[in-house]
């Protein structure tokens, strides 16, 4: 009885720190799992500003074997090593998110469905003009469509170009720079920023501190 008592009090100790200081056991990461981060480059400082977010990169965390990838669109779309894609965020930070019902709703079978919706995106080119078609990929946009086609899930929501807050100068200096006087307002897109804020998504790990 005396050993039941010791090992509650010490599950009690363990909850009120999980509660005052946010102290968890690290979650196994799992394929679909999304991956966020900042990243420090002129464009991801812009993209930050325009969509009022801390993070500028995402990607899809991928299992091969008992190692951990993330699917990711940059210059071309490739899987990375996860440690190697961590190491290029700021300070090594990075949030994971997984949907809540991903028990039900990612079955070996929706999950053969994203792994070859992930393989045609392979090699595309990073698309630095947020343009919504296949031809060219940027990070968001992979990750939503592969969802969307795979799962029939849409992470976050679709917006238009106009929508987001082009006042900075930094954003307009990359606007001047990608499109001049021709800015496409009407073109969709979708950003990490509303992938990240989806309520069909919980943190399951978290490295950004408090």
């Amino acid at each position: 009885m005396k050993k039941i008592l010791t090992t509650g009090l010490v599950i009690t100790s363990l909850s009120t720190l999980t509660l005052l200081y946010g102290f968890r056991e690290e979650a196994p990461l799992r394929s679909g799992d999304l991956i966020f981060q900042t990243s420090m480059s002129p464009q991801c400082h812009a993209v930050r500003l325009a969509t009022h977010s801390q993070f500028s990169h995402c990607g899809l965390i991928w299992k091969v074997g008992n190692e951990d990838y993330v699917l990711e669109a940059v210059q071309p779309v490739r899987m990375t090593p996860l440690d190697e894609w961590i190491s290029h965020g700021e300070g090594k930070k990075y949030v994971v998110r997984r949907l809540k019902n991903a028990d039900k709703q990612l079955t070996p079978q929706v999950l053969q469905k994203m792994e070859a919706e992930g393989k045609k995106m392979l090699g595309k080119s990073y698309d630095a003009y947020f343009e919504w078609s296949d031809d060219k990929i940027y990070c968001s946009e992979l990750i939503w469509k592969i969802y969307k086609r795979a799962a029939g899930v849409e992470v976050g929501k679709l917006q238009k170009m106009k929508e987001f807050d082009l006042s900075s100068e930094p954003v307009k200096e990359i606007i001047r720079e990608r499109y001049g006087d021709n800015l496409p307002v009407n073109e969709t897109v979708i950003s990490p920023q509303s992938i990240y804020e989806s309520n069909l998504f919980m943190t399951v790990r978290s490295k950004y501190g408090k």
